[in-house]
């Protein structure tokens, strides 16, 4: 990478303060970054890393003021350093062009334009692949599953028979899509497997990270919203619904039949029990349990999850048990050393 200051704030559409004419070789972040680097900072919370890095320049919000240093000032500057990053990203892995000669491609497969398909793919029957996607080393690709255009499946990604894919969906190694739903109902003390008939849908603009698991329903069909991102290691039941422009974070649980309304966060390692409602704009903080259908714009937290605030408070007594225990004991001795008291009066 070889580029100006100002070639990069043109990128970003931002605005130099500075030498407009320094020539920036890499990305870094604000303590590790070097001279040459090109650095960001998000808020005056990390002013003094900002005054004290090594790099070239910092990518800066317009509010904050960093005497001695070239800037690029701009709304979003974590963005725009993600955009920076892309600019100058040489994956390998985007390379891939053609369809590789060890590819195991089924009869009546259709192949839009400028499809590529990596080594040991394997595509079953009556699959559609749409113009620009890229699939990966070691992919399968189930019978009758539709996979939009530009979209990106790294290696080893198993989508199942009948799932529909939408369009710029990137989805990571080791992720499954349209595996059976867990569903068994015990018969004379025996788990006899329910059989698991629906689909998986992908809507448009879906990132999934590695080892996800999406299980397909048990009729009709499991939903994953449009532009929603899913980081690693995250379980979807059967039948789930998620809404548009949800953020589910790592090592998330989500039983069958639930719906996640548009614009909620789960954060990590939340678990959520099925057949209940998210409403819109929910944020469920780390390590919850949710076990009961929330309100539009709730924000809940806890074992069993409970609004925020509540379980703040719930938490800070639980802190003070053992000072709440010593007092108990000792209005008990004192109540014991006047009810002795009384008696003897009597």
């Amino acid at each position: 990478m070889r580029k100006t200051l100002a070639e990069i704030a043109k990128v970003v559409k931002g605005e130099v303060v500075g030498d407009k004419a320094i020539v920036i070789t890499g990305l870094s972040g604000l303590e590790e970054a070097q001279e040459g680097d090109l650095t960001f900072v998000i808020s005056s919370k990390y002013f003094s890393l900002a005054q004290k890095t090594k790099a070239s320049a910092i990518l800066a919000p317009r509010s904050l003021k960093i005497p001695g240093k070239s800037i690029i000032y701009t709304d979003n500057p974590s963005f725009a350093f993600g955009e920076v990053a892309s600019m100058i990203t040489d994956d390998e892995t985007h390379r891939i062009k053609g369809i590789h000669s060890s590819a195991l491609i089924s009869k009546n497969v259709s192949l839009g334009k400028n499809v590529a398909i990596g080594p040991y793919v394997v595509i079953e029957e009556d699959t559609e692949i749409g113009d620009n996607t890229i699939i990966c080393a070691g992919s399968f690709i189930g019978h009758h599953a539709k996979i939009g255009k530009d979209c990106f499946i790294f290696p080893q990604v198993m989508i199942r028979d009948g799932s529909m894919i939408g369009d710029r969906v990137m989805i990571h190694s080791g992720t499954v899509i349209g595996s059976d739903g867990f569903g068994f109902e015990q018969v004379k003390g025996v788990h006899k497997k329910i059989p698991q008939i629906g689909i998986v849908v992908i809507e448009d603009d879906v990132e999934i990270g590695s080892n996800v698991c999406i299980d397909r329903a048990r009729f009709n069909k499991t939903v994953i919203g449009k532009g929603t991102k899913i980081d690693n290691l995250v379980q979807i039941g059967h039948n789930v619904v998620i809404g548009e422009n949800c953020i589910i974070i790592s090592q998330v649980g989500i039983s069958g039949s639930t719906i996640i309304e548009k614009n909620c966060i789960f954060a990590g390692q939340v678990g959520v029990v099925g057949h209940i409602k998210v409403g819109e704009g929910t944020v469920v903080m780390s390590q919850s349990c949710l076990m009961k259908s929330t309100t539009p714009n709730s924000k809940v937290f806890g074992y069993p999850a409970k609004p925020h605030l509540q379980a703040k408070k719930i938490n800070a007594h639980l802190q003070r048990l053992p000072i709440y225990v010593n007092k108990i004991q000792e209005l008990e001795k004192k109540i014991e050393m006047l009810e002795s008291k009384f008696k003897d009066r009597k």
